[in-house]
């Protein structure tokens, strides 16, 4: 939600906009929605929240409650274009203006794809075979597609984004999101002598092996002195109190987006990181304070059998398109 608001605030000129949120299960996803709904409705904008995933009916429920809202909508915006349930309620519009906001580091591949005319698929995915559920969609999923590429001068698709892009159908606008809200908005913070590691949900995901992420997240810290640890918010309770246990690393669970956190403060004068969204969002947050982003690249030994033949170079493009980073070599795990 926070780049519904540097869109609204910037690309979209400050338009009072009705924000839809299709609620997660996760409690932390919630928990974060929660707040970011509060500060969306002090800046004036009107939220719907969405049990978009409560029961068996929830689905036929929302999509029921937003059609008519969509089919008079002029402008839609939008925040997962990999989403299931946004590509099917973007089959009920009829809008000629479509945004999609950045939703990180996806929206790289996002556009990647949708130049090459491939099947919108995650990128930790890519690689497998389709699944029943994913062949039932598949329609659904290509009126999408074909909904989210110009086909005609009737027909506006812009993206707005702080990801670096190297590939974008012909006709696509985009608009550079630099966090000009977030930055009007809070700080500058209080920066610590200290340094703050941020968490990433590759294990999660099945992309990097657990042992090797914790290996990696203790030498990082002992060789930079981090004491704090921001959890991303679908990372596992339990791996979390194995990192406290064996890094002596104090877990934070952000109930914002790291970009305002680390605006309010205080925050370390050095952020280390994994390849991830951060990297390319937080100098922007924080630029003119003197804080410094550091990326470690991720080494292939930690890599799952299990991992998407494309995550190696997936991740190694998400480090090296980074601008204002420091580039850190990857720390032994062996």
């Amino acid at each position: 939600m926070l780049n519904i608001l540097e869109w609204a605030h910037g690309a979209g000129g400050g338009a009072r906009t009705t924000v839809v949120v299709l609620s997660p299960t996760d409690p932390m996803t919630r928990g974060q929605l929660r707040r970011m709904a509060e500060l969306a409705r002090g800046e004036g904008h009107i939220v719907r929240w969405e049990e978009a995933r409560e029961g068996p009916l929830a689905p036929l429920q929302t999509i029921g409650g937003l059609s008519r809202l969509l089919r008079k909508a002029g402008r839609v915006v939008i925040g997962d274009p990999f989403s299931r349930y946004v590509q099917l309620l973007l089959t009920l519009t009829r809008a000629r203006d479509i945004v999609v906001v950045d939703d990180g580091t996806a929206t790289m591949e996002f556009l990647s794809q949708l130049a090459g005319g491939e099947r919108l698929v995650r990128w930790h995915r890519r690689g497998g075979r389709p699944g029943p559920r994913d062949l039932a969609f598949a329609p659904f999923s290509a009126a999408a597609r074909r909904r989210l590429t110009p086909g005609s001068s009737s027909r506006t698709v812009s993206v707005f984004s702080s990801m670096p892009v190297q590939a974008a159908p012909e006709g696509i606008e985009l608009v550079e999101n630099n966090f000009t809200w977030t930055r009007t908005r809070f700080g500058p913070p209080r920066i610590t002598k200290g340094a703050d590691l941020v968490g990433t949900s590759l294990v999660e995901t099945g992309v990097v092996d657990a042992d090797h992420y914790l290996t990696a997240v203790a030498a990082l810290a002992a060789a930079h002195g981090a004491t704090r640890y921001f959890a991303h918010r679908r990372e596992s309770t339990a791996k979390l109190h194995r990192l406290a246990v064996e890094t002596g690393l104090e877990i934070v669970r952000p109930d914002l987006p790291l970009e305002l956190i680390a605006r309010r403060g205080p925050i370390g004068h050095r952020i280390l990181s994994f390849p991830s969204t951060v990297v390319h969002t937080l100098p922007l947050a924080l630029a003119g304070t003197g804080v410094e982003v550091a990326v470690c690249d991720i080494d292939p030994s930690w890599l799952t059998s299990h991992a998407s033949p494309r995550a190696q170079g997936f991740l190694s493009g998400v480090t090296g398109t980074a601008r204002d980073v420091h580039r850190l070599r990857s720390v032994g795990t062996a």
